[in-house]
């Protein structure tokens, strides 16, 4: 099991019984599996999807420069992350992948999506439109607005473009359905059990993952690993996601920071920021959460970790670094006036950063665990994101809130779009 979790020993008094109480969701979560009533905790077993979604990766990267997925939150976050793991969106890089060159279209801005459209060879893009409800109005207008260019550029948008969404319900509008459909554009169907921010280890997730070459076998393996305990009825002391859980209640902070120590994970700390906020803010309850990357948060935000307010619980992610990257002559280290670097490697200095920052953090009181992944493959990404989902359920049974839903976001998309009108 390559995910390593370790929580520093001074934990709050309320620890023990919040752990405690995290027995009856993993029962929950047991019944559910065996039901089939959460969808979620049967994709690490599913199979039957992965030879479509393959096939549909090899469609969109056929004689193709640019693949452009339009959605947004859980559509598009999930994605990214993964993407991110074969060199997409490398911070301060760029892409560090062979093509076709990927783009994530998640935030809807007039500028940016004008231009991306102005600028792409046509010929030889394609789109990929995602939303669960087809209903979602920014991945409307961008899809509305893709089929447009393409129509103005004498393309087909039935070869150029593929959609992700729910199958057609009775009594149940699907735009997004009825739109790609009236261009006779092939779809995929979103399992509607599976609701968009824990969309990652389905077709959502797995295609852009899929079309960036990954080993979409093992992301979903990797999944099945962070679930085997709950399965195996293991006590919650030996269930990594209820004591995860259990220390984000018992901790008492209302802020909890994600700082993960490696470029690949950047995108992973936005999808979890969404993942946690949007599951658990409800009725005046939940966190705030927070994304950080190290070693360059250190360098920002840390000052005010450590000598700020005492209102945060942190985890720190590392993976293995130690041995990694240049290795720092000895003469120009000296002449640097850093002698000790001479002989080190750029990962060996990463490696000890994120020891350090662990440890001045628990040092000064704050509450901190560290996760580490001494290989990032696509495994060990599987379990991290499933080890998550898990441990926001948990969370969620923990202060009786219904992780699943998102009434103040539904209420300001009815609003916005009532505005549109109107305007």
């Amino acid at each position: 099991m390559p995910l390593r979790q370790s929580i520093d020993k001074a934990r709050s008094s309320g620890f023990d019984d919040a752990l405690a109480r995290t027995g009856a969701a993993l029962d929950a979560l047991r019944k559910r599996h065996a039901d089939g009533s959460l969808p979620l905790l049967r994709l690490p077993e599913k199979r039957d999807d992965i030879a479509p979604t393959l096939g549909f990766a090899r469609l969109l990267r056929e004689q193709t420069t640019d693949v452009v997925f339009l959605g947004t939150g859980g559509s598009s976050l999930g994605g990214q992350t993964l993407a991110q793991l074969a060199g997409h969106a490398i911070p301060g890089v760029g892409a560090l992948r062979d093509p076709p060159r990927i783009h994530f279209m998640d935030n809807l801005d007039p500028e940016s999506y004008g231009t991306l459209l102005a600028r792409l060879p046509l010929k030889s893009a394609r789109f990929v439109a995602v939303s669960k409800s087809g209903g979602t109005g920014e991945t409307l207008m961008q899809t509305v607005a893709a089929i447009s260019a393409l129509k103005a550029a004498g393309r087909d948008a039935g070869e150029h473009i593929v959609g992700l969404t729910e199958p057609a319900t009775p009594g149940k509008r699907n735009g997004l359905r009825d739109l790609l459909a009236a261009h006779q554009i092939p779809m995929l169907d979103h399992d509607p059990g599976v609701g968009g921010r824990f969309s990652v280890l389905s077709n959502v997730g797995l295609l852009p993952a899929a079309v960036c070459g990954l080993d979409i076998g093992a992301i979903r393996a990797g999944a099945a690993d962070a679930l085997a305990p709950v399965l195996a009825g293991k006590a919650p002391g030996d269930v990594p996601a209820a004591v995860g859980a259990a220390l984000s209640v018992a901790a008492g902070k209302p802020t909890t920071v994600m700082l993960a120590y490696a470029d690949k994970l950047e995108r992973f700390t936005r999808w979890y920021v969404q993942l946690w906020a949007e599951s658990l803010g409800k009725g005046g309850k939940g966190t705030t959460p927070l994304a950080a990357l190290g070693p360059v948060d250190q360098h920002s935000q840390l000052q005010l970790f450590i000598d700020g307010p005492p209102d945060k619980l942190f985890t720190i992610v590392t993976v293995g670094t130690a041995g990694r990257g240049p290795k720092i002559d000895g003469e120009l280290a000296r002449l640097a006036g850093e002698p000790d670097f001479g002989g080190k490697t750029i990962g060996d200095l990463v490696a000890a950063q994120g020891r350090a920052t662990a440890e001045t953090l628990a040092k000064h009181g704050c509450p901190v665990r560290t996760i580490h992944i001494e290989t990032l493959d696509e495994r060990a990404l599987g379990e991290l994101l499933m080890h998550f989902m898990l441990e926001t359920i948990v969370a969620a049974h923990l202060i009786g809130v219904d992780p699943f839903d998102q009434p103040a976001v539904e209420e300001g998309k009815v609003l916005a779009k009532r505005y549109l009108a109107g305007s």
